[in-house]
């Protein structure tokens, strides 16, 4: 029988602060390495001019290849968190039926999506007419930056759940931010390596059509294959999947947002510095909220109901009071980048605006369609975890996108005419 947790939703602020405290620490803790991460992210994509010229199209697929590391990895870690909370899996590194299936799923989906979002970034810019390189090339730098992200992150998103764990923190509050965090900082360099190994396939004539018409159906071979390799992983991928192809359409449109908008964010590089750390710190603190729902409603201590209450209205509060804090930081980091890197900010009063309205205006919707999204998988028969932070990360990177354009356009208008 699960055990319920009933709370009054409201307290004084001095004693919700002293009950909530260690979860404000962990959580404001992998928030700021996420930030740094994210800044590493931004400035980066601030210096890819050149492959973004070479290789037209390519900032369509950008924020969608972000945006599905989160999604799958931090669905994983979501998977691990309350597999480790119910005793299922011991974090020990030690051989399980469970975390070997997850990985093998994670794996697949990761190639699978990939491939997928090749195909959609390719689509949108026939349709809204973008310049963009061939399908071919679309689809083996996915493919190719997908698989250096398998390598490095199935072992950070199990090093920082099991780390966590033993050392007493709730991964709910530090593991996802943490692995949107490393897929942000490592998903840009593993696009750029890709895109060195295209060059080289391509100076051997037809080699980079062979490596092509062999990787898609091993592809397709391996997601067939794990669909049927056990019953858990039939469950991952049956529920997953859906959800990561809808996903996939969000980040690609977020990046054909940004794309429409290029020549004047590469004008602005304080506003191009801002966009991936708003995206991500938008992000990481939509996938704590989605963790701590999903384990909450696994273990009894917030019921699936119509009307948010008790757990959930505390869970609401905490990422009020991260939100208060984290915008106006990634404002000031932004812009602090360009006049380190000594170049033409906005000004830190018109960025911290920007960085602090958007947010503002972005995590109340947010909080609203996460926790009906949470109550409604549940009360469908589906595991939050496979569903929660794909779609919520995937809408907050869409929304958060065209918040920040908007906002940007708004404050800033007289830059943009």
């Amino acid at each position: 029988m699960k055990q319920k947790m009933i709370r009054h939703p409201y307290s004084t602020f001095s004693s919700f602060l002293k009950e909530h405290d260690n979860i404000l620490k962990e959580s404001l803790i992998a928030l700021l390495i996420c930030a740094c991460g994210d800044l590493i992210a931004g400035i980066i994509l601030g210096k890819m001019n050149i492959f973004l010229e070479t290789f037209p199209g390519l900032l369509v697929l950008i924020p969608g290849a972000i945006g599905m590391r989160g999604n799958i990895f931090g669905s994983f870690a979501s998977r691990l968190s309350t597999a480790l909370h119910i005793g299922i899996i011991d974090p020990k590194f030690n051989h399980s039926e469970e975390l070997i299936n997850n990985i093998f799923s994670s794996f697949v989906l990761t190639l699978f999506l990939s491939l997928f979002l090749a195909i959609i970034a390719k689509v949108i810019c026939v349709i809204f007419g973008f310049p963009s390189m061939d399908i071919v090339d679309f689809i083996l730098i996915s493919l190719i930056a997908g698989i250096i992200s398998i390598a490095i992150m199935l072992p950070v998103t199990m090093f920082i759940s099991f780390r966590s764990f033993e050392r007493g923190w709730d991964p709910d509050n530090v593991t996802t931010p943490l692995v949107a965090a490393v897929g942000d900082l490592f998903t840009l360099p593993a696009i750029v390596v890709a895109i060195f190994i295209i060059s080289a396939l391509k100076s051997v004539v037809y080699l980079e059509l062979i490596v092509f018409m062999i990787i898609i159906p091993l592809v397709l071979f391996s997601f067939v294959y794990c669909y049927n390799y056990s019953e858990e992983n039939r469950i991952i991928i049956r529920q997953s999947t859906p959800v990561l192809l809808i996903c996939s359409v969000l980040g690609v449109s977020a990046g054909g947002i940004l794309n429409s908008s290029l020549e004047t964010l590469l004008t602005n590089p304080s506003l191009l510095t801002l966009v991936p750390l708003f995206s991500g710190e938008s992000g990481g603190l939509v996938s704590i909220l989605s963790a701590r729902l999903s384990s909450g409603i696994h273990s009894g201590l917030i019921e699936p109901l119509k009307r948010p209450e008790g757990e959930s209205i505390h869970n609401f509060a905490i990422i009020i009071l991260l939100m208060l804090v984290m915008y106006p930081f990634i404002g000031i980091l932004a812009e602090s980048s360009s006049v380190l890197l000594k170049v033409v900010g906005i000004g830190f009063d018109k960025i911290i605006l920007i960085s602090s309205i958007a947010g503002f205006i972005l995590i109340p919707i947010m909080l609203i369609l996460v926790y009906y999204i949470s109550i409604l998988s549940y009360n469908r028969g589906y595991d939050p975890d496979n569903i929660l932070i794909p779609i919520s990360t995937s809408v907050t990177d869409s929304i958060s996108s065209l918040i920040l354009i908007s906002v940007s356009l708004v404050i800033t208008g007289a830059i943009f005419i």
